[in-house]
């Protein structure tokens, strides 16, 4: 067999291993290209947009918010495709890299939106197709980076991959809090306008891209299985009862994602309009609270990993599904204070946003138990050669989770457009359902036997040899 010019398994390494910043630098890089861009989208179609005569034409309110789902849809069912190229054919490393430059095209193309010559092809031509490319950009890469960097790994250093994947979450926030503040004031501010508002994010995926193949040579990269693998995975007994276990846990984790996408949304943000805005001497808009969350996420990071969770390991073990647990009871118990608001405002009352802004801890609390710990246990129980494809599925479970939100909010309107439940009562269902979820998870995990693959530290030529699901350890 052929050397191979780069790593093919992790070092035996007791610490970080030297790959890791370069993934976590280009994640962060991306992320605040993703949500810089998203969180002008809406508004640009809305406001800005501009005819082929350079004459402004927005779209409607619902066209706007309609084409902006499309392109978030996109961006988390193509990682089925992208885990498909990534485990079955390219790997992931390549198929970061290359997707990445496809990525900076289509933010290339959003950055060139109001030169003339964009202009001139048509403002929604050039819309369509950087988004376009944006949407296969990220959707590819998206199942194989945590994979990635949970392919640095092995049993030498697997300790440390809690708080690896911590600070890979650390990482996502941080680039996603700042963005969405510079973005939204570059598109406002006439001097800059779409040109920067777009621009800026695209050098941020160019650097992103640059500087994760900088990193080429720290990284271990695990060579693909062969499009053999999706025969293993999908159509053996034993393939399917790996994913069977798995996507049982995922579907228990739907209802926090369903949650939390109202807490991000439109929802918290209406029942924030009738509250006391007024905050430590300023006057808050609604939708700024929203706000909070990627606030507490670097704030709650760190605070788990070092105090909370050391703290419990003293009680009792704390293994990754009790970890999902506890966040699926703090998830419920934070809809419980949202649902008292209600209550307080349905009696004609103003109660103080510092409510809801408690709402928001206790939820980044169980954000930060149930996502980060998500990807610790959707990597950790994901045979080697299936790592991009599980994680791919868990993001079709972050989608499904949000669409269960829709489906729901479809039911509640009637003919003439009124709505079945009270605010009070639309939150109160919620509540409840995540509840339930949160029990029967925690009765169901009890029953769970899982089994804990990581990268084989062996030679290459051992590698080869290695079965298609091998390297697990009992859970």
């Amino acid at each position: 067999m052929a050397a191979s010019k780069y790593l093919t398994s992790p070092p035996n390494l007791t610490g970080m291993p030297p790959g890791v910043p370069y993934i976590i630098g280009n994640e962060a890089a991306e992320r605040f290209n993703y949500y810089g861009m998203k969180s002008i989208l809406t508004v640009f179609m809305a406001q800005y947009i501009l005819n082929n005569s350079g004459v402004l034409a927005p779209m409607s309110p619902n066209e706007a918010y309609k084409y902006t789902h499309y392109f978030v849809a996109g961006v988390y069912y193509l990682p089925i495709i992208g885990a498909m190229i990534a485990d079955g054919w390219l790997g992931k490393y390549r198929t970061i890299l290359y997707l990445s430059i496809v990525y900076c095209l289509g933010s290339l193309t959003l950055a060139c939106l109001d030169t003339a010559w964009g202009i001139g092809i048509g403002q929604r031509t050039m819309l369509a197709i950087g988004l376009a490319l944006i949407c296969i950009g990220s959707g590819g890469i998206k199942p194989c980076v945590s994979a990635n960097v949970g392919d640095q790994f092995g049993e030498s250093n697997k300790h440390l991959l809690s708080k690896m994947f911590g600070w890979f979450y650390f990482s996502i926030n941080a680039g996603s809090f700042i963005s969405s503040i510079i973005c939204p004031w570059m598109l406002a501010n006439g001097s800059l306008g779409p040109r920067w508002a777009f621009g800026i994010p695209g050098i941020s995926m160019v650097i992103a891209t640059l500087f994760f193949w900088a990193g080429r040579y720290k990284m271990v990269h695990v060579p693909p299985r062969g499009l053999g693998y999706l025969k293993e995975a999908f159509l053996t007994r034993e393939g399917l009862a790996i994913l069977g276990r798995i996507a049982m846990v995922y579907f228990f984790i739907l209802f926090f994602w369903a949650l939390w996408g109202m807490s991000n949304g439109v929802e918290w943000t209406l029942q924030a309009q009738k509250m006391d805005l007024h905050w430590m001497g300023m006057n808050l808009i609604a939708a700024q609270v929203q706000t909070a969350n990627p606030i507490l996420i670097l704030i709650c990071i760190p605070l788990c990993n070092y105090l909370i969770y050391p703290a419990i390991e003293r009680v009792f073990p704390l293994t990754a599904l009790r970890k999902i647990g506890i966040g699926l009871f703090l998830t419920a118990f934070s809809f419980v204070v949202i649902v008292w608001i209600q209550s307080q405002i349905d009696q004609g009352l103003k109660p103080s946003i510092n409510w809801q802004l408690l709402a928001y801890v206790i939820l980044t609390l169980g954000e930060t138990m149930v996502s980060i710990t998500g990807l610790e246990f959707s990597y950790t129980q994901a045979p080697n050669s299936m790592k991009s494809s599980v994680m791919a599925l868990w993001l079709l479970f972050i989608a499904s989770g949000e669409f269960f939100v829709g489906l729901f909010n479809a039911w509640d309107i009637n003919a003439d457009g009124t709505k079945k439940l009270t605010d009070f009562q639309y939150f109160g269902f919620f509540t409840i359902v995540m509840f339930l979820a949160a029990a029967v998870f925690v009765v169901l995990a009890c029953f769970y036997k899982g089994t804990t693959y990581l990268q084989s530290q062996l030679t290459p030529d051992e590698v080869a040899t290695e079965p298609i699901v091998a390297g697990g350890a009992p859970t």
